[in-house]
């Protein structure tokens, strides 16, 4: 088996364009590429789960009825991804859920019924790739814009799409060894 049996997404600037404490579900923009990238896993039957810190819950600059709109608003635009796991603390709270805490990324393999080493997280930041490593798991680095180089270590792509294409590689899992 050297293809990943599931795909875990962060939100904001992976699936959608990162709104900081996004309340309204009409600021909601799908990434380029991301419904055709969820398509693609759809259509080869491969699960997904959107693993993401939403701190402004934890910070009070907005609800978690809120943070559910918002991703209401992300499956209209680029259809089912599966559980949504969240983690609503702010970074001082010192909660367990947290990314770079691999217990988000735990808990999504074992909600879609998949060994960890087996899953992939697609994500645009350090600590998104983190957890996946942390969990045993793998992560592509989803860059922001072109000009970011820093991958930590990490296979990145230039958008969602290409990330896909990447880890649906006959050997993307037999190639990968986590960095960290």
């Amino acid at each position: 088996m050297s293809r990943p049996l599931a795909v875990f997404f962060d939100r904001d600037d992976t699936l959608i364009d990162d709104v900081p404490y996004n309340p309204d579900p009409a600021l909601v923009v799908a990434r380029p590429g991301a419904r055709l990238a969820l398509d693609v896993l759809r259509a080869l039957g491969v699960p997904t789960a959107v693993v993401t810190n939403q701190s402004g819950v934890g910070r009070g600059r907005i609800t978690l009825d809120q943070v559910h709109a918002v991703n209401r608003r992300v499956e209209e635009l680029v259809g089912p991804v599966g559980p949504w796991l969240i983690c609503p603390h702010a970074p001082d709270d010192g909660c367990t859920c947290r990314k770079p805490a691999p217990s988000l990324v735990l808990q999504a393999a074992e909600m879609v019924g998949v060994p960890v080493g087996c899953c992939v997280m697609l994500g645009d930041k350090r600590s998104d790739l983190e957890a996946a490593s942390a969990a045993g798991g793998h992560a592509i680095l989803v860059r922001r814009h072109r000009a970011q180089r820093e991958s930590w270590g990490f296979p990145a792509a230039d958008s969602l799409l290409e990330a896909v294409e990447m880890l649906l590689a006959e050997d993307f899992l037999d190639r990968r060894r986590s960095p960290l």
